[in-house]
């Protein structure tokens, strides 16, 4: 009986030689192990999540799959325009979703089952911003009825989003978040950072534990499973540490190994409890001792192309039964400094997060 090799998983056999991963080349680590989904040229996979989930949306769509759009702005509108709008930078225009909370009530707000008190912010220019996305509309709506017009549309693209998808890929980003405290409804950053002006009457930090990351997911999961019967979910854990904490106390370092971790114990839990429900390390291919920190840029934060089309082309390999058309880096075909650009080539992406370091 043949046994495929790997570093990460312990054989049934133990006279079998297992590799060291630090014997191997960065690219060829892979810790996937069991991975049951397959996707298709036709498979409808749609995005959400943090930052890192940009990456994964690109690539499906570089790589000849189907990365479902819905909510794809006017076609008179050059595409360059649309981009800078977050028109395709996930499925729907949402922006970035960096909690479990976040994702529950926007399906709650999509289906009328929950209607935050705050209903807009006003800035001071007179510029409208719709307070769960502040940032999708450059400069801000032109009045009140033009935000509320184009929150309906863009909800009614999330639920024909959640209706007719065959796999949703979320990125787990955070735990903390900011929270209205007569609601409970959350923002996706800190009101008064990207609009809105911060009142601590009215906002308080809350910073998620794994019961209620588990929960929040369990709710969604259920809810989705009753419009969409069929739906496959594929969970993943960003890799891109915090930029800041407002957990007391805390070192933003401390917080990000808080955050990480119960995002991963959720994961697990989530993918043991329902069958449906898939766990992929790209995690662990970036962060990994292995890759002893080439995946990350020297701001330490920013992922590298090369460390996304290794959480890539790991992705396709075992969701298409290898099928890729990923073209990665060699870096034995290029000249060092080629190589070192190459490897610190960043793909941008919209992160709200961003700017709690201005």
């Amino acid at each position: 009986m043949a046994y495929k090799i790997n570093p990460y998983q312990s054989l049934p056999n133990k006279s079998f030689w297992k590799r060291s991963v630090a014997k191997l080349q960065s690219a060829e680590v892979d810790p996937v192990g069991t991975f049951d989904l397959r996707i298709n040229p036709e498979t409808k996979v749609a995005t959400a999540g943090s930052c890192f989930a940009q990456h994964i949306a690109r690539h499906l769509k570089q790589s000849g799959f189907n990365y479902y759009v819905v909510e794809e702005g006017h076609p008179i509108l050059p595409a360059s325009i649309r981009e800078k709008h977050h028109y395709g930078t996930f499925s729907a225009r949402y922006g970035n979703i960096y909690t479990a909370r976040q994702l529950l009530q926007l399906m709650q707000r999509a289906y009328g089952q929950f209607s935050p008190a705050e209903d807009v912010w006003i800035e001071e220019g007179g510029q409208v911003l719709d307070p769960y996305r502040p940032t999708v509309q450059i400069g801000g709506y032109i009045s009140v009825a033009e935000m509320q017009a184009d929150r309906r549309q863009h909800l009614a693209a999330v639920r024909r989003m959640f209706e007719t998808l065959d796999v949703f890929v979320f990125t787990l980003g955070l735990t903390e978040c900011w929270m209205s405290r007569s609601d409970g409804a959350v923002f996706p950053i800190c009101p008064g950072v990207e609009g809105g002006r911060f009142d601590p009457e009215s906002y308080e930090f809350y910073n998620q534990g794994v019961l209620e990351v588990i929960a929040d997911m369990s709710t969604f999961i259920n809810e989705l499973r009753k419009i969409n019967a069929h739906a496959q979910i594929v969970l993943t854990v960003s890799p891109v540490p915090l930029m800041a904490t407002a957990e007391p106390g805390a070192h933003v370092l401390s917080a990000t190994t808080y955050s990480k971790s119960v995002l991963r114990v959720a994961a697990e839990m989530l993918t043991k409890n329902f069958k449906h429900v898939h766990y992929f390390p790209s995690y662990e291919i970036i962060t990994g001792d292995y890759a002893r920190g080439r995946y990350f840029a020297q701001d330490l934060r920013s992922v590298t192309e090369e460390g996304v089309a290794h959480v890539m082309r790991l992705f396709l390999h075992h969701a298409t039964d290898g099928a890729s058309n990923l073209i990665v880096p060699d870096k034995q075909s290029e000249t060092p400094d080629t190589y070192l650009a190459q490897a610190e080539a960043l793909v941008e992406v919209e992160c709200d997060e961003i700017a709690l370091d201005r």
